[in-house]
């Protein structure tokens, strides 16, 4: 598979960020702590909260996000997008290397992404906009792997990501312990006799 020169993630992100540079220094503040609440509070992190956090007042986030659930997509679309640009950063890298880094980022957005998806039908547009994008982007990343004989072939993509999305569900003590099991789980995926690059 081969990952296409655009994304659908990336035209929403670019669609909803402001031009103005002091608009869009207030949006991503809001994302940002908008980010960071619903990783704390969940999908019910106060409103008010993110904007306090963000340095600006609950009309600047409501002029930026008229509802919740357009915060919880944009916040949702941005993260995506942000896993695609790393996809195309890596897509040089060594295979295995470039597959393990890609998942490290993958597992630490799932933690904001659980808190998001509890408001969003995974029919929705949006949804299917960003899971296509992460698809396109990080299913090669497993290919070059498997093509280089560092990853077993008797799994695809869709496989990889729930195993890693059923460990960050888990709570662990620290993301040093999160690190050591998904790195124990990978072990698994990795084709023995692999080379260490």
């Amino acid at each position: 598979m081969t990952a296409p020169s655009s994304f659908p993630v990336s035209e929403i992100v670019a669609s909803r960020r402001p031009h103005r540079k002091d608009a869009a220094r207030n949006y991503d503040a809001l994302l940002a702590a908008a980010r960071e609440a619903f990783a704390e509070h969940g999908a019910e992190a106060s409103l008010e909260d993110i904007a306090r956090r963000a340095g600006v007042g609950i009309g600047t986030l409501y002029r930026n996000f008229p509802t919740r659930r357009h915060l919880f997509e944009t916040v949702y679309a941005d993260d995506v997008n942000t896993l695609v640009e790393v996809a195309q950063q890596l897509a040089d890298e060594e295979p295995w290397q470039a597959l393990t880094a890609w998942l490290d980022r993958f597992a630490g957005y799932m933690v904001t992404k659980r808190a998001v998806r509890e408001a969003l039908n995974d029919e929705s547009e949006i949804f299917a906009a960003c899971r296509d994008s992460m698809y396109a982007a990080g299913g090669p990343l497993l290919e070059r792997a498997q093509e280089a004989g560092q990853a077993r072939r008797d799994m695809d993509f869709v496989d990889l990501l729930r195993m890693v999305a059923g460990i960050t569900a888990t709570t662990f003590d620290d993301d040093a312990q999160r690190d050591r099991v998904l790195a124990i789980a990978l072990d698994g995926v990795r084709v023995r006799g692999a080379a260490d690059a």
